[in-house]
């Protein structure tokens, strides 16, 4: 494991590892069950794997901050914060089926914990509509979490330009010309979201600026 990586398991590892503690707590109605720590170590883990720049414990810290300030859009928080932790457990940036495997992750720890089957559902559901990040109308959910994982794109511009280049260290084994087309194709498609974000609070605070983000980068790109 590179030594970037073991420096961001290690800083947040405590502040997971309560959070998690607190939402399987909440997510199974304060019924006793099986100790979570080994189950959060085990999701940890797979976040620090080597392959990883950007799909981090610091994208899953960034991500669980913005789905606590979305929350109250919610119907579900609990679900919500467990399909954060799971949406990216599987990452292989050379697979098209980690939303899926990581979603089967989550079909087999959750039941072990003893969270609720249609809690359990829920959460695989959310995990894999991150797959396109197209949430359907009235879906709070869904909202909350697509808003979450995309506010990295409403970043300011240094940090969008980290952010750029941790996804292209992450495809380091694509040739530039065909990293250019598949990103440029992936950008594409989020400008062609009817919006990119889906919460009052990201629409208002987030939308513009990553419109720009993402207009900027596609254009250097195609340049």
């Amino acid at each position: 494991m590179p030594a970037d990586a073991v420096a961001a398991a290690d800083t947040h590892s405590p502040t997971l590892l309560a959070h998690w503690t607190r939402t399987i707590t909440e997510a199974r109605a304060g019924a006793p069950g099986p100790d979570p720590t080994p189950y959060a170590q085990n999701l940890l883990d797979r976040w620090s794997e080597p392959q990883r720049r950007y799909h981090t414990p610091t994208h899953l810290t960034t991500v669980l901050t913005h789905v606590d300030t979305l929350a109250d859009h919610a119907d579900d928080p609990a679900a919500v914060r467990l399909a954060a932790w799971f949406h990216d457990a599987v990452y292989r940036p050379d697979r098209d089926e980690n939303e899926e495997r990581s979603a089967a992750l989550a079909e087999r720890a959750l039941p072990e914990l003893l969270v609720p089957p249609a809690r359990t559902a829920e959460v695989t559901r959310l995990v894999r509509l991150t797959t396109t990040h197209d949430p359907a109308p009235g879906d709070t959910n869904g909202e909350v979490l697509c808003d979450a994982d995309l506010a990295i794109l409403a970043a300011a511009p240094e940090e969008y330009a980290a952010y750029a280049a941790s996804v292209r260290e992450e495809y380091a084994f694509v040739p530039d010309e065909a990293f250019r087309e598949g990103r440029s194709a992936v950008l594409a498609q989020l400008l062609a979201l009817p919006a990119l974000f889906r919460t009052p609070h990201g629409i208002t605070h987030w939308q513009e600026r990553a419109r720009a983000n993402l207009t900027t980068e596609l254009d250097l790109l195609r340049a």
